[in-house]
């Protein structure tokens, strides 16, 4: 059974930095594309961030230039590194998993950050 358990959420003021992790387990196919999605109170679930196995990216456009995606395969890790935080970036985090040869997709748990003004 693939679990995905984030950390690394919190509040800090704007212009700030955080840095999410998602460590993932019970993954049976390896090729996957991992990413971070979040979900302000009253909003849509937006996509933030993508990274497949082979190191392809996909951004959000209001979180390019201040946020970073990584993966560590070995750990079957994925990490998002914040910078320059908004309050507009105040959401719900949550790692996401896909498997694009079983069309599986598997969601953490989320994380809360908050940026205050």
């Amino acid at each position: 059974q693939v679990q995905l358990v984030e950390s690394g959420g919190g509040l800090v003021q704007a212009g700030g930095s955080l840095r999410l992790s998602c460590a993932a387990s019970g993954i049976t196919f390896s090729i996957n594309t991992m990413g971070w999605y979040r979900q302000a109170r009253g909003k849509q679930r937006e996509l933030v961030a993508t990274v497949t196995y082979w190191g392809t990216f996909n951004y959000a456009d209001s979180v390019k230039d201040r946020f970073t995606i990584s993966r560590d395969n070995a750990k079957n890790t994925v990490y998002l590194q914040m910078n320059s935080l908004k309050p507009e970036d105040t959401a719900v985090y949550t790692c996401n998993l896909l498997v694009p040869r079983t069309l599986s997709n598997y969601w953490g748990q989320g994380t809360q950050v908050t940026v205050s003004s």
